[in-house]
């Protein structure tokens, strides 16, 4: 029968049925309850009385009907949709029905006071506004239960069973939300409470479980594909476990934020996504000192180069909420750099914005915009990154992120900025690759720099360098690269099997360097504690399961070789140095030693000059001068280092 009706044509017209104009629900309760007042006068009939004498017809027909209208007009009965019937339209119903009782007894002492007769019977006002409150009010929620239960009951085939992890007030507005819906993405099924609490209990007529037995289990014995976690109270620990044990049994897992913090709540199901690896980060998130931070930048001139970059874009967006006076935001890369300003654009801040497309290779150009806008405070993220790329083109790596630093750097010092916070990277520490040595030798540059300026009292620039591990969701990153990999149906490239790294987010990484800009005397390289380092390959592993697969059955993970200059592990300090505490607690300065600035500006200006005949073998050797720790790793330049090897021991 069921098979039947779904394939009727009356079915499929109520099934994409859109909601009724209001006159015809009001036209709808009209009718309602001139069908109670002949079920009133019926009832009363049947005892030998008369609700309404046959004479009196005339009047009280209209005057019952008019008077209906009118409640029905000012309690707006009709307003509210009928397959979303809540209590309120409920009390509204009741209110409308008694006022109009109250109403017709005011009428009927009127009119006996006139005429010595009642048009109506008292009793039967009463009786006859208890039938036509019953009467509106269940047929609401017989309308209600057809489409949430058979309309529905015909998608299924389309929904996901969902269980909601959580019993508190979030979750309850998740779940009304996700029921009502249209159309529906989820079937919910339950909710489980991890206190144990409301046994034998019900929310919205669905069964509270006890977080007793596995996750798995309760899924399992339900039929559910999906758990959308929405108790805010779980810790990050928590979270994990559960979202570790749904990734073991392939359910999917997903997450919302809170209620009231959603723009839209017509597009419910796009704020219920799958959990990201950046929430699965085993490390509490950085909370900064806004106090000290924003004493550093409002009113101030700011300068962020590389900033259409993912970092640099990103700490536009964080410094504009600080009130600078003028915000600078200089980059090479017109498009990514037009793409941020239109972004900035509808940001309501009274600063003012000013987009430069200028090379930080470019000293004369450099020297334009310092004498032009005066910064108070630099951010400088432009850099050459990439690993593989940067071995091939050594000069290239010279020419921004060491010639680009130092442009910069010394012109801070000509124009007297207050800050200069280099942006720099944990592959500078014990470099393995020309890109990691080209910004240690920048780290070198500026610390030598800035150790010279304390000892001649030449200037009051502090220079501050920040370091972290990979950016989750960066340029380049591994994360983006394994998106497109699993949404085109793989394989994931993997460089080794045990491959290990440090993460954090794109916002993380922003913060730290808002906070080293506020918090620094100078001098100092800052470093985060980034919690444990990550396995690759379970990295990997976990992405293929969260987007709804099986590694090496529906997705293959391929090793495919370490790539030039990479190494196995990357570290946050040097092996000579050692770090102090700072008040964040996971905050550190790595302490390292200051070179004397005459020999390493020599040094540094001698590289220049060499990297611009274009001689890698060359460039890379006075790199391998000025940075000793330089070991070269599955590249070409490795017979350098067992060239310099060989002469020592000779």
């Amino acid at each position: 029968m069921s098979h039947a009706l779904n394939n009727t044509k009356l079915w499929h017209t109520v099934n994409n049925l859109g909601y009724l104009p209001r006159w015809i629900i009001l036209l709808i309760d009209i009718v309602v309850v001139s069908i109670t007042g002949l079920l009133t006068y019926a009832v009363i009939f049947r005892t030998g009385i008369l609700y309404i004498k046959p004479n009196l017809y005339v009047i009280s027909i209209p005057v019952y009907l008019f008077i209906s209208l009118l409640t029905f007009r000012v309690f707006r009965t009709y307003s509210g949709i009928i397959r979303h019937s809540s209590y309120i339209d409920a009390v509204k119903i009741f209110f409308s029905q008694f006022t109009a009782a109250f109403l017709l007894l005011a009428f009927n002492s009127i009119y006996m006071s006139i005429t010595g007769d009642l048009v109506y019977l008292n009793m039967g006002i009463f009786i006859n506004a208890v039938f036509s409150f019953t009467s509106l009010f269940l047929y609401r929620v017989l309308v209600k239960q057809f489409f949430e239960n058979y309309l529905n009951t015909s998608r299924s085939q389309k929904l996901v069973n969902a269980i909601i992890y959580g019993t508190d007030a979030n979750a309850i507005a998740v779940a009304n939300a996700l029921k009502s819906e249209i159309p529906s993405r989820f079937k919910l099924v339950g909710f489980i409470d991890k206190y144990g609490q409301n046994r034998s209990k019900m929310i919205l007529g669905l069964p509270i479980l006890q977080h007793k037995k596995k996750i798995s289990v309760l899924m399992r014995i339900f039929k559910a594909e999906a758990l959308i976690i929405a108790d805010k109270s779980l810790t990050k620990n928590e979270s994990l476990a559960i979202v570790d044990e749904c990734i073991e049994f392939n359910i999917k897992v997903y997450t919302v934020p809170l209620v009231a913090d959603w723009e839209d709540q017509k597009e419910i199901s796009k704020k219920v996504k799958s959990f990201q690896i950046q929430d699965l980060l085993e490390r509490k998130p950085i909370v900064l000192d806004n106090n000290s931070i924003l004493s550093q930048l409002k009113g101030k001139t700011v300068l962020i180069t590389g900033a259409a970059g993912s970092i640099g874009s990103e700490i536009v967006r964080q410094v504009i909420q600080f009130n600078p006076k003028t915000l600078i935001m200089l980059d090479q890369a017109e498009t990514p750099l037009h793409n941020l300003s239109l972004e900035i654009g509808k940001v309501s801040t009274s600063a003012m914005v000013c987009a430069i497309i200028a090379d930080v290779r470019n000293r004369a150009e450099m020297n334009q915009i310092f004498r032009k806008y005066r910064p108070d405070v630099v951010y400088h993220a432009a850099a050459y990154k990439h690993v593989p790329l940067m071995e091939e083109n050594p000069s290239q790596a010279i020419f921004v992120n060491v010639m680009g630093t130092k442009n910069l750097a010394d012109l801070a010092c000509e124009y007297t900025v207050d800050s200069f916070v280099m942006v720099s990277t944990d592959k500078a520490v014990n470099p393995s690759n020309v890109m990691g040595a080209s910004k240690r030798i920048a780290e070198k540059y500026v610390q030598a720099l800035h150790n010279k300026l304390i000892i001649d009292q030449s200037s009051r620039t502090k220079f501050i360098t920040t370091r972290f591990g990979n950016v989750l969701g960066s340029n380049g990153s591994v994360v983006p690269l394994f998106t497109k990999q699993i949404e085109s149906g793989g394989p994931i490239t993997l460089t080794h099997p045990d491959i290990i790294r440090y993460f954090m987010t794109i916002p993380e990484a922003c913060q730290l360097v808002l906070e080293a800009g506020a918090m620094g005397k100078g001098g100092e390289i800052y470093i985060f504690d980034m919690g444990k380092p990550v396995k690759i390959i379970d990295l990997a592993k976990k992405m293929i399961k969260l987007a709804g697969f099986i590694p090496e059955k529906d997705i293959e993970i391929k090793i495919v070789g370490l790539r030039p200059g990479e190494k196995l592990y990357e570290e946050l300090l040097n092996n000579t140095s050692k770090t102090l505490p700072t008040h964040h607690e996971k905050i550190m300065i790595a302490q390292e030693q200051f070179d004397n600035y005459d020999e390493l500006e020599n040094l540094v200006t001698a590289l220049i000059s060499c990297a611009a005949s274009y001689a890698d073998e060359d460039v890379v050797v006075r790199m391998k001068e000025i940075i000793p720790e330089y070991i070269s790793m599955n590249s070409s330049f490795e017979s350098l280092d067992r060239t310099s090897s060989k002469i020592i021991s000779d």
